[in-house]
């Protein structure tokens, strides 16, 4: 009946696992969903804030832009605060990557062919190697070498793998095989290219994104079909979705990417009719305020609220509990079953309470499964 209990029909890549603090990325591991802070790292409060509120959201992994040496001295701070994996997001300055290594970060975000010099990529290389922690190389459309520019006249699929090898080879020379990659673009179709092209070459994790996406509600639908595809063809062990949003959006987001892909749950999974004529209450009214209530929800389950009994009984029946409305009483189905009748008028607080306290015997069960293996 739950969303735990439908496997996915999808074949996953099988790629190196590392490891961005005690998160673990590739392999078998869970795709992981991340977001990155938009505040002023150097205002530490607000970071840590920011950073907490994408936690309650469901965050694995957050990226902290560092920039400058106060942003460094900063992210340490930041970085003792919170018990979220930090990524470091450093460009071309090797000597803050080896500052933020050494304040704390679980993982640097850099491009090794934009350091500089061979001795300074060495530097930041051995610098990873002591601390144990992983490098992302980040290709995007946008930012493609010059020579590579020239070279394909505009962003293809190619180029930005020949500019992703070409950063994963100098690590390699280097014996440091504990890396990730993205390829982003703002074009879903280049996006979609890049990331099978790379995909097929290596076999380290990969990083998903559509870079730049846009608004919340275009780049949302952008960043679903680009990463839906990839992530139905296997590819893909950690996921960015890039909104002109607040980041704990893109956490949503991005959970609700995977679990309408049966890939991962987080919290609940809600199937309700568009409504219609048929409607025997305002479906849309009660969908928003069980949405917004139940946000905190982490256990996953799915909850069907349909609007009248023509397709009621048929969604109830598939999930953990069900709705099929009617006037004055509704029908409730728990588990498949017929359960009971509640008062069509108060069907927020009624269903509210359902879900807390199936979310709770679910938690009990997760933890006397635990207790159990132990």
């Amino acid at each position: 009946m739950s969303t735990s209990s439908t496997s996915a029909p999808i074949n996953r890549r099988l790629t190196k696992k590392i490891y961005v603090g005690d998160v673990a990325i590739g392999g078998d591991a869970p795709i992981s969903v991340q977001s990155m802070t938009n505040t002023d790292t150097c205002d530490v409060a607000a970071t840590v804030a920011q950073i907490e509120r994408c936690v309650e959201a469901g965050a694995d992994l957050m990226r902290v832009s560092t920039p400058t040496m106060d942003t460094v001295k900063a992210f340490g701070e930041i970085r003792k605060r919170v018990s979220v994996p930090l990524i470091a997001d450093v460009h071309f300055d090797h000597k803050i990557a080896l500052a933020v290594a050494e304040a704390g970060a679980d993982c640097l975000r850099i491009n090794p062919g934009n350091i500089g010099s061979d001795a300074k990529v060495r530097e930041v290389v051995a610098c990873a190697k002591h601390y144990n922690i992983p490098i992302r190389i980040g290709v995007n459309a946008g930012s493609l070498e010059k020579d590579i520019q020239r070279k394909y006249k505009e962003p293809t699929g190619e180029a930005m793998l020949e500019s992703a090898m070409r950063h994963i080879d100098i690590l390699e020379r280097l014996n440091f095989d504990q890396y990730k990659v993205s390829v982003k673009a703002s074009n879903v179709f280049l996006t979609l290219d890049a990331y099978r092209l790379i995909s097929a070459q290596i076999d380290n994790p990969l990083h998903l994104g559509v870079t730049e996406a846009g608004v919340y509600r275009t780049g949302a639908v952008k960043s679903a079909i680009a990463l839906g595809g990839l992530l139905l063809d296997g590819i893909g062990d950690t996921i960015r979705i890039s909104l002109a949003a607040e980041p704990e959006e893109e956490i949503k987001i991005g959970f609700d990417i995977l679990k309408s892909l049966n890939i991962r749950s987080n919290g609940v999974n809600f199937i309700a009719c568009p409504s219609c004529s048929r409607q025997e209450f305002d479906v849309i009214k009660v969908m928003t305020a069980l949405e917004s209530r139940l946000e905190d929800i982490r256990e996953p389950m799915n909850l069907s609220v349909i609007g009248c009994k023509v397709n009621g009984p048929g969604e109830a029946k598939e999930s953990d509990i069900g709705i099929v409305g009617a006037a004055p009483k509704s029908l409730v189905y728990r588990m498949g079953e017929k359960s009971h009748l509640i008062d069509t008028n108060n069907l927020v607080d009624e269903i509210e309470g359902m879900v807390r306290a199936h979310a709770e015997d679910l938690a009990k069960k997760r933890e006397n499964e635990i207790i159990r293996v132990k």
